[in-house]
């Protein structure tokens, strides 16, 4: 698929929102100082721009979190950002997942968002095992213009995403 044909074919899909939580990784020794900005890095590189944190609202003392506590790194990606990302994803990250025979069609809801989780970054080709710190999983939204669960399946089987079969 050509560039120009590709994000055509994107200008479908409203955003790609990108998250990860780190509520976790806060136990870790050092997660200011290097933990946060090691995940940081590494999702910035993958998506190709800067991760915004996200904060608690409320103190949980079930969750051990204060307000204000980083548990959170989400990324917004939008038009050409957007058409790189879902390229990589679909051709290089999808493939490399183990056993992967496809996505389940339950991941699309009934707005048509399609919702995939990745338990490690490292599929990306950007990351390095051996240089990376931490190891962090991330949830891949992508949202479409047209809010109807039938025509988001047909759209995201025209662009390439291998959905199961019913």
């Amino acid at each position: 698929m050509t560039k120009e044909k590709q994000y055509t074919e994107t200008r479908k899909l409203e955003k790609i929102v990108v998250n990860v939580g780190v509520g976790k990784l806060r136990n870790l020794a050092n997660f200011d100082d290097k933990v946060l900005p090691a995940v940081m890095e590494e999702l910035a590189l993958i998506t190709g721009q800067k991760p915004a944190t996200r904060q608690t609202k409320r103190s949980i003392a079930g969750f051990k979190t204060r307000e204000g506590d980083i548990v959170g790194l989400q990324v917004t990606l939008r038009r050409r950002h957007m058409g790189g990302f879902l390229s990589k994803v679909i051709h290089i990250a999808l493939p490399r997942v183990k056993d992967f025979r496809g996505l389940e069609l339950s991941n699309v809801d009934e707005h048509g968002n399609l919702n995939v989780g990745f338990r490690e970054q490292y599929i990306f080709p950007e990351v390095s095992a051996e240089k990376s710190k931490v190891i962090f999983g991330m949830q891949v939204t992508l949202v479409p213009r047209e809010k109807n669960r039938t025509n988001a399946i047909d759209f995201y089987r025209s662009i390439g995403i291998p959905l199961k079969a019913k």
